[in-house]
């Protein structure tokens, strides 16, 4: 009941901020460069959501409450949902699906280039989210398939610090806080190291029939 509920909060809060970026668009309130508000809007909620993403193992085993794995599918799929409405703004609003000129730009503007990277490897981690590709690839292949939100969020992270340039205070929040959860996973890697090997393959199964 608990997990239904939570679910359904995750749902409201995540679509609020698009709602509200819509509202603004359509009172004309974007300023005098709506292109670059929806992108930077849209940027900054993949991130949030991926670090959200994240955060949820560290918090479960933390604060003991388990259940909590059951929400990490339903908050890693608004992250690549938000993440592919970064990029449509970008090849659409930006450049009118231009492909050339975008493929110049993945080759000469190195925050394209990192920003395109941590996009595509999403793509595979959020088709492969469901028990069912568990099974079909195994608990060790999942996990290390899964293990390219890592170098996602930090590629992410790397786009906005390249991005802005000037004012990087908030995406360097978002790099110390990237820093903690990392710093967190190789702790307990270590320490699954230890663990059997059918244990660690159980895992992730477990994990994922908890969200289903």
């Amino acid at each position: 009941m608990k997990l239904r509920f939570l679910k359904v909060a995750i749902w409201l809060g995540a679509l609020i901020p698009l709602a509200r970026l819509g509202l603004r668009a359509y009172r004309q309130e974007l300023g005098a460069n709506p292109i670059e508000v929806i992108t930077h809007t849209t940027g900054d909620w993949t991130l949030i959501l991926l670090l959200a993403t994240l955060s949820i193992t560290p918090l479960r085993m933390l604060t003991k409450q388990y259940w909590l794995i059951g929400t990490r599918r339903l908050v890693g799929l608004f992250a690549f949902f938000y993440a592919c409405l970064h990029f449509t703004t970008y090849i659409w609003l930006d450049k009118f699906f231009d492909l050339h000129d975008v493929w110049a730009d993945v080759l000469k503007r190195k925050f394209i280039t990192v920003g395109f990277l941590a996009f595509l490897l999403l793509i595979p981690v959020a088709v492969t989210s469901t028990a069912g590709w568990i099974r079909r690839l195994g608990g060790k292949r999942w996990q290390r398939l899964h293990q390219l939100i890592y170098v996602s969020a930090i590629a992410g992270v790397v786009h906005y610090i390249w991005l802005v340039k000037a004012d990087l205070r908030k995406p360097l929040e978002y790099a110390a806080v990237l820093t903690v959860l990392l710093g967190y996973r190789l702790l307990m890697h270590e320490r699954s190291a230890a663990l059997p090997t059918e244990v660690r393959d159980r895992a992730p199964l477990s994990a994922a029939r908890s969200e289903s």
